[in-house]
């Protein structure tokens, strides 16, 4: 059989296939947010450390406050970022930096002694924000910012103006940052989930969005005609281009979701057995006290 394909369309063809472009951003913005928040977080760290009341942070928490500072230049200044402007499934990995790995990190990296001078100040705002400081809210921002700047038409607008295109990143950054605040938060807010509301909190979003990475992986098409009008990358078509950004985006879902359930179903179990510790002590008190009284 002959091919029907011309040479000139052949080698066209060929010629698409080329490599991305890997290059720094280097944006200087992000590099001195990067820097301040780090200077200030070590000053804090540092003086938490030598102060002689609380319990000062430990040296993990630091590091891994480092870690998500290092994910946030990743995402932001690394080739990933030029990357994402070429590929779906680059830009997909920008994304699910910026909504859980590093507000996870961050998070992780404060304490209450670290935040001891605006603890104070919590309360207030949680009362005056309202709804937007209830856990069902931060379900509704999470999911609802996934899907919505998934949308073809929000994600090309975002892709091809630069205005737009950091307004998504804050929208993630501000997403994961009130998702995650409701679980690591350091501080004991008003509307602190307990139980098993944890975990009812990450299954439900969890879910939701894992079925956002399901649809793209298995869609028939391409959805976005940025990506689709671009070069073969690697070799790689749009449609399947688009199926392995998916597939991306629901394993690290499923993945942080397993992680997480599994760690707040130890930190619940943990807090079990001090609530009990704490009875029996509170108990053996009670039971010495009276024995004294009746003698």
């Amino acid at each position: 059989m002959t091919d029907a394909v011309s040479p000139r369309s052949r080698g066209l063809r060929i010629s698409t296939r080329v490599s991305p472009d890997a290059s720094w951003t280097w944006a200087p913005g992000v590099i001195l947010a990067v820097l301040g928040a780090g200077a200030i977080y070590f000053v804090r760290w540092r003086a938490a450390r030598r102060a002689q009341s609380g319990a000062p942070p430990s040296a993990w928490r630091l590091v891994s406050f480092g870690a998500g500072l290092l994910a946030v230049a990743a995402a932001l200044i690394s080739p990933l970022d030029r990357l994402s402007e070429q590929l779906l499934v680059m830009h997909m990995v920008q994304h699910v930096l910026l909504l859980d790995v590093v507000p996870i990190l961050l998070l992780l990296g404060l304490t209450r002694v670290l935040l001891r001078p605006i603890t104070r100040r919590t309360a207030p705002i949680e009362r005056r924000a309202g709804f937007l400081a209830h856990p069902a809210f931060a379900i509704v921002f999470y999911a609802g910012a996934m899907f919505l700047w998934h949308v073809p038409a929000l994600y090309d607008s975002a892709l091809r103006h630069e205005g737009v295109h950091v307004l998504e990143h804050l929208t993630f950054s501000a997403a994961g940052g009130l998702y995650w605040w409701h679980l690591l938060s350091p501080v004991r807010g008003r509307l602190r989930l307990g139980g098993l509301g944890p975990a009812a909190y990450m299954a439900s979003t969890k879910l939701l969005v894992g079925a956002l990475g399901i649809i793209l992986t298995f869609a028939p098409s391409a959805l976005y005609a940025f990506y689709s009008d671009a070069p073969r990358y690697w070799g790689l078509s749009a449609t399947d281009d688009q199926s392995i950004a998916g597939l991306v985006m629901a394993l690290e879902q499923s993945i942080t979701m397993g992680i997480a359930l599994a760690w707040l179903f130890a930190r619940m179990l943990g807090e079990s057995e001090r609530e009990e510790v704490r009875a029996e002590r509170f108990g053996g008190v009670d039971s010495g006290q009276g024995t004294v009284d009746s003698g």
